[in-house]
């Protein structure tokens, strides 16, 4: 049978699958649409396996908002490159409206999600797989839902932030956003703060303190100070706010007669490790191995 140009255009259209590869599917499978989609899918199941082990750390984060929800999901490839793809973005946005409709954040549910054209979300990143050369991987997803304001902010694709807040205005809470993408505070206040993180610090600045060789009352109360100092450090309201570092964030929030119920912050690759590639060693094990 005769595979012509307007068949192979379909069957790319079908598949994202790249133009030989749609034309010798075609010839393999005699000219059946179906039967050649069909194998080309299970090639690129085959290949997104191959795949599955690269580090997968570059990527991009995605917020999306309806009312009184948002929801920020990471989404990884391998490269900075493939990031910046419209393809890859728009496999990433149509995550993150999934996630929005469905209030799904476990992977595995995620996965098995209609992405909006009848195919899952599996499906369409295993034929993202296939397209862009490159392990894809939907990493996680979280869901904001509040009574009061939701603010977010995105800094670039690579840093997301959302904050609920109880009082205040929307305005409000996209600066507290900003702030939340821009400093990285670790919790809310000093309730939210890790015991054994708290415990660890208490340990290194007793120790600290003792070297000095003051008496006992003084490292105590140089103890105090460093884990306040510590304390502010790291908790949202105890940080200078990001566009006024004369006001903490949390003398604006008091000034505006609110407070923080939740927030969230993603950045790609955080926690990931990557791997260092050595091209001078990959080259010259190649020419030794030669």
């Amino acid at each position: 049978m005769s595979i012509t140009a307007s068949m192979v255009k379909e069957l790319r259209e079908r598949t994202g699958a790249g133009m030989m590869e749609c034309k010798k599917a075609l010839v393999e499978a005699n000219g059946d649409l179906d039967a050649a989609a069909e194998a080309l899918r299970k090639s690129g199941q085959a290949k997104a396996d191959k795949k599955a082990g690269r580090v997968a750390a570059d990527g991009r984060v995605v917020i999306s908002k309806d009312g009184n929800k948002s929801v920020i999901v990471e989404v990884n490839s391998e490269t900075d490159f493939v990031a910046k793809d419209e393809n890859f973005a728009a496999f990433a946005d149509a995550v993150a409206a999934v996630v929005l409709a469905t209030g799904e954040t476990e992977n595995d549910a995620i996965a098995a999600a209609d992405i909006g054209d009848g195919r899952s979300v599996e499906q369409a990143r295993t034929d993202l797989i296939q397209k862009v050369g490159e392990n894809i991987s939907v990493r996680r997803a979280s869901l904001v839902v509040a009574d009061g304001p939701i603010g977010a902010y995105t800094h670039g694709a690579r840093i997301g932030a959302i904050v609920a807040l109880e009082g205040g205005d929307e305005d409000l809470a996209r600066d507290i956003a900003m702030h939340v993408a821009a400093i990285n505070p670790t919790c809310i206040d000093e309730s939210g703060v890790p015991a054994d993180m708290l415990e660890r610090e208490k340990r290194i600045f007793s120790e600290q303190a003792a070297e000095s060789g003051k008496p006992p009352e003084i490292v105590e109360k140089m103890v105090t100070g460093r884990v306040a100092k510590f304390l502010k450090e790291i908790t949202l309201v105890g940080q200078p706010f990001v566009k006024d570092p004369d006001v903490s964030v949390g003398k604006l929030l008091k000034g505006a007669d609110a407070s923080v119920a939740t927030f969230v912050r993603f950045e790609v690759g955080e926690g990931i490790e990557k791997k260092e590639d050595n091209f001078v060693e990959e080259v010259m094990a190649q020419v030794h191995g030669a």
